[in-house]
């Protein structure tokens, strides 16, 4: 037969192929199509080119993935053989400090991997603590190439949003020594993004009053009371944010092989992610406490019960101004190695350590008031996710001073604007991992092989946030007071122009003729500076819920058999184990104890038994059967480990969060059948079916619109009297509390199917046989009990997602085009104040790429991202379908050069 010389993307596809093809269990595969060359400029972007895998993103990038409807959390992923974990910071809207064991791959530059294996299909050499899929990610390695290798990138990225051109590079060398049997390898990647996200929200809605059917038919202007029972926006209002970021990644690694029967690996990674970003908002934020004090000229009440139009009079306005300064820096050093000790027997070790530390140091928010504009309106009918948002004819350039108001009643025009808060808002995340495994392969016979090891993980969570020191605005004031407000009002007298600055919105958004879109804000540099806001003394104690401490230590054994045999002439494989492991969790957190302040410490103990089957059974030569059963674990979310709690005031959310160090993990039976079949060279047709049944599942429990004064949960009203500090309608006994907390839920079952499809085309004639296609299609269905019996989508979860790759490969040009569909999911379940469900609108993204090989050596590259400029649309209700979050970030095009020596 005529050798076929594969390169490029099709080349990448067929190893990836070969990968999965030789496993027991189900895995998927993505190999780099050369050293440096990873198919995508994220990590996550490629990995939602898997079956079953779809992703969140941040900032226009992607930042955590789904395995097969399950969410973030329950993914484990694995850097260099140990579980890491890296912790990112990101808007409010993408879920802001990860305080979770969610990973955040925006941390690392794609081009410092090799390969990704998404394991689905529990083993039990396998470590545990994932329900939808164990993610292993590999750096590069010298033994993986031949020689001397040396390779340079650059380059230049532009949006069309921000208008910026920005610039990408990396840069490896590797080579191999001692007839090869000592190797050094060392690469860096650096990326700039400067981003503009923007678009409109309204931090929810909600029903003051609680809701009420209006009569059928209703004609005029809705009464205050029909008002205050329909929903409101809570805060609407329109969003611009910049962002400026940097990411380094620095890899190193030493392979040693002394002799054919030793191997010893050493990988050390570095990874710093820098940013910052401004949020702008122009904003009517009294709504959410209700129409009361607010005349109403004309309103527009539809069938959702949502006052989708009004005319106000007496409406305060806010202008607001967000800074953040954030850094992520992640450390990893791995040591393997792996020792024959006869023909027969293997040990296989590992020692190593990750740390990833997150630091927000800078959180800062100003806040300039108007109280009782003459005129207001906002008209969501036009369009339900940018409204006509107008202040008649109210100068908000003015930089006239306003005056306070005098208590939070009242309804005297502020004639201006007024520095209502500052909030100082700085907070840090560090997780370690000290990783320690040691296990043992005996061949007993040529088909039969069993495997047994041990593992220790030692694992520290913990977070810290500071607000200002209430003592900042006087010695009486309360330890655990809000001083947001009262440190504001210390600068109230310096003149407005001296810390503001005027502010328009671009129209690359499309928002609607008649919105206000210049307005005064605040100037962060020059209050800053005037201020001293850097010298402004910060606490603690104000923020208690998020400082906290969780370690654990998890020791695990198991034993495993792996055999190959043949039935009915069929070649089978499989291995059959078991894992034990226990868990010794220590968590920490503050509660309050009449009125004060006290760290409180819960130990636990639990232990998991975990079997496993996998088998592989080839029918044909190209056609496997898979099969598996397994019991999975998933650790709890570290945030509800806190055995304390925290009550805060913020803006207009009274908030009391509550922990629960007792929350068992969410445990499941898993089932797995899927059938390959390779009908050609690098070809694959495939279906995967799973179920799993989640026994027990950590839920929320929310209990909303009720005072502080006789809470369920036994925490004093000196707490909320310190919290509201002089917050106006703020005090223990307004029915405008929120308690949240977490139980043990009943959990429910998930199940769904996977197709899959790829397929070069060279069976075509001429031009057309350098086509070929990768698709594939995830449905999944799942009923999950949440409090109060309600059963709904488990969040996070996509009923359909689907990805499409068409690509083009010569010799020296290929091209792609991929679509990634993921369809709307729910995230937060029951919904809040008032609603039903919360969640995420179905998202397509398409991007496309190209590459020209000058030379054997030098390589051009082409590329294009969200071509289509999707936005994320987040909403509120099932049936109002209301807006929350609707935002965009642009396109992205970028052209690179690529150099191999």
């Amino acid at each position: 037969m005529e050798e076929v010389i594969v390169t490029g993307f099709r080349e990448s596809l067929s190893q990836a192929l070969d990968v999965k093809r030789d496993q027991v269990g189900a895995i998927d595969a993505i190999v780099a199509e050369d050293i440096a060359d990873f198919p995508d400029l994220n990590l996550a972007e490629s990995l939602q080119r898997i079956p079953g895998v779809s992703i969140a993103r941040d900032a226009g990038e992607g930042r955590t993935i789904t395995v097969r409807g399950l969410s973030p959390e329950f993914t484990r992923v694995r850097l260099n053989g140990m579980e890491a974990m890296s912790a990112n910071g990101g808007t409010d809207a993408a879920g802001g400090t990860n305080r979770n064991r969610t990973f955040d791959f925006n941390t690392f530059a794609s081009e410092l991997f090799n390969a990704i294996t998404v394991r689905k299909t529990a083993s039990a050499e396998i470590e545990e603590g994932s329900l939808g899929a164990t993610v292993d990610l590999r750096t590069g390695r010298p033994f993986d190439y031949d020689g001397f290798t040396l390779v340079t990138s650059a380059t230049a990225q532009y949006n069309d949003l921000s208008d910026k051109i920005n610039p990408r590079a990396a840069f490896v060398v590797s080579d191999t020594f001692a007839d090869g049997r000592f190797g050094a390898l060392f690469s860096v990647a650096y990326t700039e993004r400067e981003l503009v996200d923007e678009g409109s929200s309204t931090v929810r809605w909600g029903t003051p009053s609680g809701a009420m059917t209006l009569a059928p038919g209703y004609t005029g202007t809705p009464t205050i009371d029909q008002i205050n029972a329909s929903f409101l926006p809570r805060i609407p209002r329109y969003d611009y944010y910049e962002h400026d970021q940097d990411r380094l990644g620095v890899t190193a690694s030493l392979q040693f092989a002394p002799s054919d029967r030793t191997a010893i690996n050493l990988d050390m990674l570095y990874a710093e992610f820098n940013a910052e970003r401004t949020e702008t908002f122009l904003e009517v934020p009294n709504f959410s406490g209700g129409a009361n004090g607010i005349r109403v000229q004309d309103a527009v009440i539809d069938g959702s019960n949502t006052l989708v139009y009004g005319v106000f009079n007496n409406v305060d306005i806010r202008s607001e101004q967000r800074y953040d300064e954030l850094s992520t820096e992640f450390k990893q050093v791995t040591l393997d190695m792996s020792q024959q000790i006869t023909d027969t027997v293997r040990v296989n070790g590992l020692v190593g350590m990750s740390e990833s530390e997150h630091d927000n140091p800078v959180q800062t928010t100003l806040l300039f008031d108007w109280n009782n504009i003459p005129l207001m309106s906002y008209d969501f009918r036009g369009n339900k996710r940018l409204p006509v948002i107008s202040f008649g004819n109210t100068d908000l350039t003015s930089t006239v001073n306003g005056t306070p108001a005098a208590g939070a009643t009242s309804t005297v025009n502020s004639n201006g604007w007024y520095l209502s808060q500052i909030r100082l808002r700085p907070q840090a995340t560090t997780n370690e991992f000290d990783n320690y495994q040691l296990d043992v392969e005996w061949e007993a016979t040529d088909t039969l092989q069993f495997r047994a090891g041990v593992q220790l993980k030692e694992f520290t969570f913990e977070t810290a946030e500071r607000r200002i020191d209430p003592s900042f605005c006087g010695p009486t004031q309360s330890p655990t007071s809000n001083a947001e407000a009262c440190a504001a009002a210390l600068f109230q007298g310096t003149p407005i122009a001296d810390i503001s600055r005027v502010f328009s919105y671009g129209n690359d958004l499309g928002i609607p003729a008649g919105t206000a879109t210049t307005f005064l804000i605040p100037n962060m540099a020059a209050a800053t500076n005037l201020f001293n806001l850097n010298g402004i003394p910060l606490s603690s104690t104000p923020s208690l819920g998020n400082n906290r401490r969780v370690e654990e230590e998890d020791m695990g054994y198991f034993v495993q058999a792996q055999l190959r045999t043949e039935v009915a002439g069929m070649p089978l494989r499989g291995n059959l184990g078991v894992r034990y492991v226990q868990t010794d969790q220590t968590s920490q957190g503050f509660t309050f104890l009449s009125g004060a302040a006290v760290l409180v410490e819960a130990q636990r103990e639990y232990t998991d038994t975990l079997p496993s089957l996998n088998l592989a059974l080839n029918v044909t030569e190209d056609f496997i059967v898979r099969a598996a059963a397994a019991k999975v674990m998933s650790r709890p979310n570290l945030g509800i480990l806190t055995p304390g709690g925290s009550v805060t005031v913020s803006g207009n959310n009274r908030t009391a969060t509550l922990g629960n160090p007792n929350i068992d993990p969410t445990r499941a039976k898993a089932y797995d059948l899927g059938f390959e079949w390779y009908f050609a060279p690098e070809s694959l047709f495939s279906v995967a079916l799973f179920y799993k049944d989640i026994e027990s599942r950590a839920v929320g429990v929310t209990v909303d619109d009720i005072p502080f004064t006789g809470n369920p949960f036994g925490i004093p009203d000196s707490v909320a009297i310190a919290a509201c500090g002089s917050q106006p309608n703020c005090a223990p006994d307004l029915a405008n509390w929120t308690f949240n907390t977490t139980a043990n839920g009943p959990g429910g079952d998930l199940k769904g199917f996977e197709i899959g499809y790829q397929q070069p085309f060279v069976f075509l004639p001429g031009f057309w046989s350098n086509f070929g296609v990768q698709l594939n299609y995830t449905g999944v269905d799942s009923k999950i009990t949440y409090n109060e019996g309600l059963r709904e989508d488990l969040v996070g979860l996509s009923r359909n997602a689907y990805n499409a790759t068409l690509y083009y490969e010569v010799d020296r040009f290929g091209a792609r085009v991929s679509a990634a569909y993921r369809d709307e999911f729910l995230t937060q379940v029951p919904g809040r104040n008032g609603n039903d469900l919360e969640g995420t609108a179905d998202v397509l993204q398409i991007d496309a790429s190209a590459r020209f090989s000058v030379t054997d050596s030098l390589t051009l590259t082409l590329e294009g991202i969200n071509l289509t400029d999707e936005f994320e649309d987040q909403w509120v209700d099932s049936v109002g379908n209301r807006l929350s979050y609707y935002h965009h970030t642009g396109r992205s095009y970028l052209l690179g050069a690529r150099y191999q020596f």
